[in-house]
Formats: C-alpha cells, structure tokens, sequence
C-alpha cells in the first residue's frame, strides 16, 4: 500500500510543473469553475426537457419537476402543428446536410490553394475572403435577394437552393482548414511528388486524409450555424412546406396561437436541439482537436 501510493504521488509530482507548488490547486479550481459553467449552460436545456413533460397550469406554477408527468405536449407538437415536425425536421437537415457537404468540399479545395498554392494576389484574395466574415448579412439583404430574385431562386423549390447557395462556402471554413493545412509537413507532399504524384493526388490522398480533425470541426460548427440558422430562411422560405425548425417556432410562437402554451413549445425546442447534440457527442474529439490544431501557425 504504501509503495503504491508512493508511485501515485511520485507520478503526480511528476505531471506537476517543477517549482509550481500551486499548480495543483489552480488546477482543481479551474475544473470546479468549468464543471459550474457547464451545469449552468445546462440548465436551460433541462428546464425545457421538463418543462415538455408538464400540464399547461403546471407549465406556470413555477414547480420544478412536472406533477403530473404528461406526454400531451410531445403528442400535441407531433401531430397538430402545421407545417408538421416531420416536415420540418427534413427541411432542416437537408438544408444544413447539403451546406455542410459543400463547404467542406469547396473550403477544403479553397483552404488547400491558399495553404500551398503559390499564385498571384494570393495573400489579397486570402484577406478578401476574412474581410467577407465582418460583413453582416443585413448589409448585403436586398442585393442578394434581387439576385435570387431574378433567377428565379425565391419562389417553389428554388428557396431551397437559394439557402443552401448564400451559405455553400463561408470564410470560416476556408481560414479553418487553411490554418490546419500549414501545420501538416511539407516534407509529406515532397515524398509524394518524389513519387509521381501530382497536386491532386497529393490533396486527395495524401492532405486530405491529414486533415480529418480539421473537417469534424467545419462540418460540425457549419451544421450547427444551419441548422440554427434564421435570417436567410425567414427572408426566402416563404411557402410554409418549407419551414425549417427555428422559422417554424417562430411561428407556432406568434402566428399559431403557443404564446403561453409552453408545453408542446418546449418539446418542439427539444426535438430542434437533440440533433445537434448527438453530433456533437459523436464527433467532439475531432472537434476539439481541430480547433486546438487551427490556431497553431499563422
């Protein structure tokens, strides 16, 4: 016992900064202040997971936990809202499925030219592209709308294309898979040219695979920003069939007569949020990693 507890606090000692005999404890108070943040930011998602599960006279009591537990809310949202949740849901995830292919398509391509490729105005067009991320989307409405409009991209199902088309690429997805494709060797795709390989094998099969950290963090960070998304598709979806989520609880909110009916409020803001949730349960070490890997070189 008492050899095995030597080797714990020999290893700890070890992991400690040498000289810094407060490290330990600076350590233990950074983690109970992230845990508290972390529960903190949570109770708002518990609080409408409960919330779904009340009565309506419940819902206002100020209670806690719901007594008693009801399905109505959820059963109220799945089948009487219209455009219904299914619909909804679809709308979404192809809207933010397709955007979410497209920048990680185009900003790898993007990222890799400006990471490697030498050619003239390079570092101009790079900073063109940041200066296209402090634009708000506000400033550029009516001449994007006007373009839209006159190719025919705000009626029927070209909404559908029109929102997927002002958000195919953005500037965050380029400058992130950049800034990671400067921390990947060159010597890499010096062995593959010594090899015969030209610059598109080299991206395809050689950078590419590299990168997966990178594109975890673009795709979850662009299904994220759609699937949440707001201003574009409340200015172009304008036939209800293709609501998405956020424009559909703006409407149950004000149009459809929930102003106080929290229950099935809730189960709909539940169900908007689960997805996002799972992936980033599914994929938050890439995430991480990608995130930490991008700010490394400049």
């Amino acid at each position: 016992m008492t050899t095995t507890a030597s080797t714990v606090a020999a290893r700890t000692a070890a992991a400690d900064p040498v000289g810094d005999p407060s490290f330990g404890w600076r350590r233990r108070i950074a983690y109970v202040v992230l845990i508290g943040y972390a529960l903190l930011m949570f109770v708002p998602f518990a609080w409408s997971v409960l919330t779904s599960f009340k009565t309506l006279p419940d819902s206002v009591s100020g209670s806690i936990l719901p007594s008693p537990w009801t399905g109505e809310g959820w059963q109220f949202a799945l089948t009487k809202l219209n455009p219904p949740i299914p619909t909804m849901l679809f709308n979404s995830a192809l809207i933010a499925g397709v955007v979410t292919v497209t920048n990680l398509v185009l900003g790898s391509l993007a990222g890799y030219a400006f990471a490697r490729l030498h050619f003239p105005g390079r570092e101009a067009l790079f900073v063109i592209v940041l200066a296209t991320l402090m634009m708000p989307d506000q400033l550029r409405l009516v001449p994007v709308y006007l373009m839209l409009h006159a190719v025919g991209l705000t009626a029927g199902v070209g909404q559908y294309v029109g929102v997927m088309l002002i958000s195919a690429v953005v500037g965050t997805s380029i400058f992130l898979i950049r800034q990671y494709f400067l921390t990947i060797p060159r010597e890499l795709e010096e062995a593959a040219r010594i090899d015969g390989a030209g610059f598109v094998t080299t991206f395809a099969k050689v950078m590419l695979p590299l990168a997966g950290p990178a594109l975890a963090a673009v795709a979850i960070l662009t299904f994220q920003g759609t699937w949440n998304a707001f201003f574009w598709p409340l200015i172009l979806l304008q036939d209800p069939g293709h609501y998405t989520l956020p424009i559909g609880l703006l409407f149950f909110r004000f149009a459809g007569g929930m102003q106080n009916d929290w229950p099935p409020l809730m189960a709909t803001v539940v169900m908007a949020t689960v997805p996002i949730l799972v992936l980033y349960v599914f994929f938050q070490r890439y995430f991480v990693a990608g995130i930490a890997a991008t700010g490394i070189k400049g």
